[in-house]
């Protein structure tokens, strides 16, 4: 870093060199200015640098000694030489003065003392060195010239800028456009004059301009915005104007917008016009919420999110309340002030009637109200809803063969086309009409394929390539209820030829068919148990039937029973090896007689058809001999009562056989 000057100092300086020059007589001899003097010798060229005469005293012979020499100049750069043939002894020559050390006496010659450590530089010495030449003999002063040497300049420094103008600086954003708003100043050491200007490869460089190249004043060129960028950043550049080197130094200059109160409230989220980053415009969010017909005294969760706004200052984030503005539907709702909550608090009882509520909702600065911004809220009426959405499996399996078609369908075992579809349990046939599919992008794979909203997956086959798997996660969302439930689809590439499986293991079964035959299994058992129960439980019947009171069984066969109908009887002979049979006809006469009409000579055991009104038959086992003990070919008549009746319940019709 440059030393400061001492202005004062070497302008003194110039001053008495220009005074001597005027009033000092010099002669010529090849350099500048030089002393006419004899030669003299030295002994030694360090210490003191003293020349010592032998014969004759030169003290007063001597003049003052004006020179010049560059900044910079090197170790033993000739600043004047001496010309004299004068000698005397016990005379000393001696360099003294405030600037002595930077010389040295040589021979006859003065010259520039400039160690490496050390450089001859005008902005730092002055534009004058100056020393003196003292004689002396036998350690007395005989007399003393002045050495006046000028530093010529030379262009070795470039501009600095003056560091708290490059400082960092605050702009307001609603500074105006085509006024100064910053100055910057640079220094040259050697004194040229210096311009500057703006590096236009610097980020924010259009938002600001020089006008006067001299003067370091910044323009704003274009209106700022702290909402867009809070903070800007350029380069500045000083250059010399009038050099042949055109030395130049560079600053960064940081420049911190402060935001003001000049934007509105906005909702979020915020809905960009346009990608347009520099000039950020948004459109208020449409808040959605489903109710459930009847509800009510509930917080609503509005969709895309809660209602919500913020200060469009951002830097102010000023304070914000929330209101419900007058309207139709208002009176169901109330709106918390400060959090902007809404709660329902009185339902809907028809929602035909009134199937969607619509608010108008503001947001407002507090402390200026006409600093406002309003959305706009439907809330739709639906039905309860009980039961979610549900894919029938959690992973669908697709097979597509190659092909230069842009549109095929995708198809799954069984080569039948893939259908993918959410059942809802609040629909008689499971089939809601509004459920939403799409496609998520969770892979790579998602632009080659297109769903439905019929639940067809569509391939672009001639973007695809046989022996790829591509996994697909598609998404079904009720757009009523907002419940959505998600599946996953793996979709095989084949080879143009080749057949699509018939089930996973490839043994013909479709997908579902080992459930499908293990509920047809369960089905067959459970009817068969049904069946066993239902046997054993008419078995049970019957035989508590056959158990009845005897007097109901003597009522059957009087035929007075109100269920039974005696019609024939049938005797069967159980006794000998060929049975005869024997048809014995019933009438009802007065006295409820019963008449049997027997042929043949047999006393066997018989049996009789009873007809009952259900269609149904009882068999009446007896023995002859219990009836009479003397039986004939005649004709006899027995009371009902008197036989014993061994009754039992058949489940088939009877029929009469002989045999």
């Amino acid at each position: 870093m440059m030393q400061p000057q001492r202005p004062c100092l070497w302008r003194w300086r110039v001053l008495l060199w220009s005074t001597l020059l005027l009033f000092s007589p010099l002669k010529a001899t090849g350099h500048p200015y030089t002393i006419v003097e004899d030669v003299l010798p030295w002994e030694d060229g360090s210490g003191d640098q003293t020349v010592r005469q032998e014969n004759w005293n030169p003290c007063l012979e001597g003049q003052d000694v004006f020179s010049t020499v560059r900044e910079n100049s090197m170790m033993g750069e000739l600043i004047i030489e001496l010309n004299t043939g004068l000698t005397a002894n016990d005379v000393v020559w001696s360099l003294t003065g405030e600037d002595a050390d930077w010389f040295f006496l040589e021979g006859r010659s003065i010259r520039l003392k400039a160690p490496l450590d050390r450089v001859l530089d005008r902005e730092v010495q002055g534009p004058v060195l100056m020393a003196a030449l003292t004689c002396y003999e036998e350690d007395i002063v005989q007399s003393e010239y002045r050495i006046m040497v000028e530093i010529l300049n030379e262009n070795d420094n470039t501009p600095e800028f003056v560091e708290s103008t490059i400082q960092p600086c605050s702009i307001s954003e609603l500074a105006e456009v085509n006024t100064v708003v910053f100055k910057v100043q640079a220094t040259d050491a050697d004194d040229d004059t210096i311009m500057y200007s703006i590096d236009q490869t610097s980020p924010d460089a259009a938002y600001f301009r020089v006008d006067l190249p001299n003067s370091g004043e910044v323009i704003l060129a274009k209106p700022l915005d702290y909402e867009t960028k809070t903070q800007l950043e350029i380069t500045i550049s000083a250059l010399e104007m009038n050099t042949a080197e055109k030395f130049n130094t560079s600053a960064i200059l940081t420049l911190n917008i402060l935001d003001r109160d000049d934007q509105y409230p906005q909702f979020l989220p915020c809905t960009p016009l346009s990608n347009d980053q520099s000039n950020r415009i948004c459109t208020n969010p449409i808040y959605m919420v489903n109710i459930t017909e009847g509800e009510q005294d509930v917080l609503l969760d509005f969709s895309p999110g809660p209602i919500n706004a913020v200060d469009g200052d951002r830097g102010l984030s000023t304070p914000l309340s929330y209101s419900i503005l007058s309207g139709a539907d208002s009176w169901h709702f109330v709106m918390d002030e400060l959090t902007g909550e809404v709660r329902l608090t009185r339902g809907v009882e028809n929602r035909l009637q009134t199937p969607t509520l619509h608010l108008q909702v503001m947001a407002y600065q507090r402390n200026d109200p006409r600093k406002y911004s309003v959305a706009t809220v439907v809330v739709r009426v639906v039905a309860v809803n009980r039961f979610p959405p549900q894919f029938s499996w959690a992973e669908y399996r697709g097979f597509v063969i190659e092909g230069n078609s842009p549109a095929s369908l995708v198809n799954t075992y069984g080569n039948t086309v893939l259908l993918i579809q959410t059942q809802d349990r609040d629909f008689s046939d499971g089939i809601n009409p509004k459920m939403h599919y799409s496609l998520r992008s969770s892979s790579n794979h998602t632009q080659f394929y297109h769903i439905t909203q019929e639940g067809l997956l569509i391939a672009r086959t001639n973007q695809l390539r046989p022996s790829q798997t591509h996994s697909l996660k598609v998404v079904a969302v009720d757009l009523e209820s907002g419940e959505m439930d998600t599946a996953l689809i793996k979709v095989e590439v084949l080879f143009e030829g080749q057949t699509v499986p018939q089930g996973q293991l490839g043994d013909g079964l479709l997908p579902g068919s080992c459930a499908v035959g293990k509920a047809m299994g369960m089905v067959i058992l459970g009817l068969t148990l049904l069946g066993c129960a239902l046997y054993a439980l008419q078995h049970v019947l019957q035989r508590y039937r056959g158990l009845k009171d005897p007097e109901d069984r003597g009522c059957i066969a009087q035929g007075k029973h109100p269920n039974v109908r005696l019609q024939c009887f049938q005797l069967v002979s159980h006794s000998s090896p060929m049975p005869v049979l024997d048809e014995v006809k019933l009438k009802k006469r007065g006295s409820e007689q019963l008449h049997l009409q027997a042929t043949g000579q047999s006393e066997h055991l018989q049996s009789c058809r009873l007809q009952l009104f259900s269609t149904q038959c009882f068999t009446y086992s007896y023995t002859l001999n219990d009836l009479h003990p003397a039986y004939t070919t005649q004709h006899h008549s027995y009371r009902p009562q008197s036989l014993p009746c061994f009754t039992q319940l058949l489940p088939y019709t009877c029929y009469n056989h002989h045999t």
